[in-house]
């Protein structure tokens, strides 16, 4: 169990406006992710190093986003004016989860711009709209090197993470303790004052720490 990704739900002015306006910040871009045909939704996305990446996701005017939890998840949080979805978790065996969860995963996929596809399978999505502190969990059925975090520069990381939320709720969720996936990053637990879920992440990058 590891730390897969982060997701950041573009604002009203779109997928393109929010991503430029992340590169400004990090000093580095994003590449077009392509889109989720299963969920209604599309993506840009920036490899960091440790296996990790950054994404950027906008629901799209199709049927599957009012069907699919993500899609669902997606338009909610852009609606309240994009901001932090949440943080994924990568599982080696998605099948114990599924049994812990007392539910089946479901299967993903992205087309990128060039036509090839990227697999996973995923789960915990619905336990996201109903905790944000909570990730979901995904196991790549893709190859390593079709992962998005694959040529990442050593030199830019995701550091830390904010999460306003309960370290033992998120836990018990897990099925194990929390510092597992985020061995590699140190986590700034705050009290909720409103909305639980990612508040913050920083990212050590060659111009320095920068704090979204």
């Amino acid at each position: 169990m590891r730390l897969d990704h982060l997701s950041y739900a573009a604002g009203p002015d779109g997928l393109a406006a929010t991503a430029d306006r992340l590169s400004s910040l990090l000093g580095r871009e994003f590449v077009d992710g392509g889109v989720h045909p299963r969920f209604g939704t599309r993506n840009r996305t920036m490899a960091l190093a440790d296996n990790t990446y950054l994404e950027v996701v906008e629901v799209l005017d199709h049927p599957a986003s009012d069907k699919a939890p993500f899609g669902q998840a997606v338009r909610a949080r852009s609606a309240l004016g994009g901001g932090w979805l949440g943080w994924v978790v990568a599982v080696d065996d998605i099948a114990s989860v599924e049994q812990r969860l007392g539910r089946a995963a479901v299967d993903g996929s992205r087309h990128r711009p060039d036509g090839h596809a990227l697999t996973w399978k995923q789960i915990g999505v619905n336990g996201l709209i109903a905790d944000p502190q909570l990730p979901f969990f995904v196991q790549w059925l893709s190859p390593a090197e079709d992962h998005p975090s694959f040529g990442a520069s050593p030199d830019f990381s995701l550091a830390c993470l904010e999460i306003a939320g309960d370290p033992q709720r998120v836990s018990e969720w897990l099925g194990e303790s929390v510092e597992s996936p985020l061995e590699d990053v140190k986590v700034e637990w705050v009290a909720p004052h409103g909305t639980p879920g990612v508040v913050a992440a920083h990212f050590q990058t060659p111009n320095g720490l920068v704090r979204i």
